[in-house]
């Protein structure tokens, strides 16, 4: 059973409803939505979410068939500044005791840099820095624990949490069932290493297949030694590969493109048609 969604805000910053009817009449029936991103009128800050704006807004996505299937709250979980670092928590913390009100039970997040502008920083490979994440990340996790919601981590290869292993180290080392993974192959490939391409669409699998609760789909190219990140099917990834690996493992589980609006939105569905196992 394929299920493909998308980012919500790259259809837009408009009205619950009126998005979420966008998202439908593109053929999209699961979304990874970030409140002040595509909500429009919306500029939230820790404490102000609540459940009965929550409810709306679930509401309105239920009403036309969308499943929210990634609530987004990409804070930076290792910002060195320690105030700064605790209202980005407890902001987090407000979208795990209320997605359930809209339906879902998942926040995302990637796992930042040491940095209080989120720049690319010479520390972010650090023990120190992975264990300041193993602090957030449980933290986080207690309250999902208590809330029935689950903490959705996405790495990145500028992040904190780069490659496969590191995020198979942070879930040994939080070791609770309710931080899960979000597999982005793109976000672990980069022009040095793009040559092991299968190595990065495989290798979460079979490292921590179980925690994979979203995929998200996109594309790159490498072109003079400049690496750019695409729209699904405008790319070279080898995308039988990982539609195969879906549907043998993860039947049903949602998939999200990124940087795919209705300019692309036909060429990334004809692209995984293409590529999906019959």
């Amino acid at each position: 059973m394929k299920r493909i969604g998308a980012r919500a805000h790259d259809f837009g910053t408009l009205p619950a409803a009126e998005l979420a009817s966008r998202l439908a009449a593109n053929g999209l029936c699961c979304a990874q939505l970030a409140l002040n991103k595509a909500i429009a009128g919306l500029n939230l800050k820790p404490g102000e979410l609540n459940p009965g704006l929550a409810w709306q807004i679930g509401e309105a996505f239920r009403s036309h068939g969308v499943q929210i299937a990634v609530l987004g709250c990409y804070i930076n979980p290792v910002n060195p500044d320690d105030a700064a670092r605790g209202e980005l928590l407890r902001f987090f913390k407000d979208h795990l005791r209320f997605v359930g009100d809209m339906g879902g039970s998942l926040v995302g997040l990637e796992t930042g840099t040491p940095n209080v502008d989120y720049a690319i920083d010479p520390e972010t490979g650090s023990e120190a820095t992975f264990q300041a994440l193993v602090r957030s990340i449980s933290e986080l996790v207690e309250t999902a624990e208590a809330c029935g919601a689950k903490v959705a981590v996405e790495a990145v290869t500028t992040h904190t949490i780069s490659t496969p292993q590191k995020m198979k180290r942070l879930i040994d080392e939080i070791r609770s069932p309710a931080m899960v993974v979000i597999h982005d192959p793109v976000n672990l490939i980069n022009a040095e290493n793009h040559q092991d391409e299968a190595r990065y669409i495989e290798e979460p699998f079979q490292l921590y297949g179980d925690r994979i609760a979203v995929i998200h789909a996109k594309d790159y190219t490498v072109k003079d030694g400049e690496y750019r990140q695409v729209a699904t099917g405008l790319g070279q990834m080898d995308y039988s590969r990982l539609c195969g690996l879906i549907k043998e493992t993860k039947p049903g589980i949602s998939v999200l493109l990124e940087d795919s609006g209705p300019d692309t939105i036909e060429t990334c569905h004809a692209h995984i048609a293409k590529h999906w196992p019959a």
